[in-house]
């Protein structure tokens, strides 16, 4: 039998004491894992989709000394967080990060009523900003790599207006808005859905943008800085009432349709 030292002893208690330490942990999930845990809410959900959104300063995953991310149970529910918001409540990544550093990030959904539907959040409270953008330019090259859009869709969207970009040197460059209009364009790409079928996207946030600003033009012109601050305030107020309300006649409309 084998007689252990002080030392040797104290290593294997050091040892054990560890191992429970991580026994009481929360289990970590690899990203393949975590796909797999969300894939049936959002169903869209790709590995190269959550790494996108860490590049971005999202996410921040552990990782282990090999270079793998680790997702902690609340790595995940900040993950489920931001993709409702993004598919509930169409907001852009900024304003996602805005509403994270409010203390979003670790919100849950209710538990359900027996025999009542779950209740969705409310969508339009102010949401929407339209205050000055980060002043991040991605080129052409960044944009498709990240949104795995195809050039002559970008070219279509530029032709008709619903993207402009803006030339540098010979090199074109597109703001934070444009990269995520084009994201989304791309996704109803996959549908058949071309450059010529968005003028009607078009048309309608153009009437909806000046019918916003018939109503406050007055205090949007004010010269009194307070005015204006609060004129902007009731902009984003009615642009988020705005887009809830067009988003619940789309799904009525659509409900018509499957009936």
């Amino acid at each position: 039998m084998a007689i252990q030292t002080t030392g040797e002893a104290e290593r294997l208690e050091a040892e054990l004491a560890v191992q429970a330490d991580l026994a009481k942990r929360p289990k970590s999930l690899t990203i393949g894992a975590v796909c797999k845990a969300l894939a049936q809410e959002f169903p869209d959900i790709s590995i190269s989709k959550i790494r996108y959104l860490e590049d971005q300063k999202l996410l921040t995953p552990r990782r282990t000394p090999g270079g793998y991310r680790l997702y902690t149970p609340g790595d995940v529910q900040r993950l489920r967080t931001i993709l409702r918001m993004q598919r509930d409540e169409f907001l852009p990544l900024r304003v996602i990060r805005q509403e994270l550093a409010a203390g979003r990030a670790g919100e849950a959904a209710a538990p359900p009523v027996p025999g009542r539907p779950a209740r969705e959040p409310r969508a339009w409270r102010p949401s929407v900003s339209v205050g000055e953008a980060t002043g991040a330019l991605y080129s052409l090259e960044d944009v498709l790599e990240e949104t795995k859009a195809d050039a002559k869709l970008v070219g279509e969207l530029e032709e008709y207006g619903v993207v402009k970009g803006e030339l540098r040197g010979g090199v074109r460059y597109f703001d934070e808005t444009e990269r995520e209009i084009i994201a989304a364009v791309a996704e109803l790409a996959r549908y058949g859905v071309g450059g010529r079928n968005l003028r009607v996207f078009r048309s309608s946030a153009d009437r909806e943008a000046n019918l916003l600003q018939q109503i406050l033009a007055p205090a949007l012109r004010s010269r009194n800085p307070e005015r204006r601050k609060e004129a902007v305030e009731a902009l984003e107020n009615l642009a988020a009432v705005a887009t809830h309300l067009k988003h619940l006649l789309l799904i009525r409309d659509l409900r018509k349709i499957v009936r």
